[in-house]
């Protein structure tokens, strides 16, 4: 596993994105790719000696490297210089606190979005052209019983089909 595969799932929590360029500038010039790693790591939730251990290194040169780097990157960042990282879980919190961990997303239920008695059905699902189609047909109860016309009602190329 490379080195850029490790400790991936980081990606899905944080924006790591942001968080490597505003730690750069903290640093003053790019984060190193194990700086990245350890950070990745400490993210996931794994101590120094747990990613010492993953990555086939010695335990005290990981926490060394951490207190050398990456610890002073993140105080200067948060403006916490004065502060002592009195546990390696202070990081990932203390990120966190600071905005850079991503929200998870909301999950809406299609039945709360529509009114009541409304009526989802899925006719079809294809791949079509190298694109995922959903056919369906949604029926949603109108408050007067009412006829609507649509002469002009463009469909694109498919049109209405009896």
């Amino acid at each position: 596993m490379s080195t850029d595969e490790q400790f991936n799932q980081a990606a899905r929590d944080w924006d790591l994105e942001t968080l490597y360029i505003d730690l750069a500038s903290a640093k003053g010039k790019r984060l190193t790719p194990m700086e990245k790693l350890h950070l990745r790591g400490l993210l996931c939730g794994y101590s120094p000696s747990e990613i010492a251990e993953k990555l086939g290194k010695n335990p005290k040169g990981v926490e060394t490297d951490l207190c050398a780097t990456l610890y002073r990157y993140v105080k200067s960042l948060l403006d916490k210089c004065d502060e002592r990282i009195e546990n390696w879980r202070n990081v990932a919190e203390w990120l966190d606190d600071a905005g850079y961990k991503c929200q998870p997303p909301s999950e809406v239920s299609l039945e709360s979005l529509l009114p009541e008695k409304s009526v989802v059905n899925v006719n079809n699902i294809h791949i079509d052209n190298h694109q995922l189609v959903v056919v369906f047909s949604l029926k949603i109860p109108t408050s007067q019983a009412t006829e609507l016309s649509i002469p002009n009602f463009d469909l694109g190329n498919e049109g209405l089909k009896d």
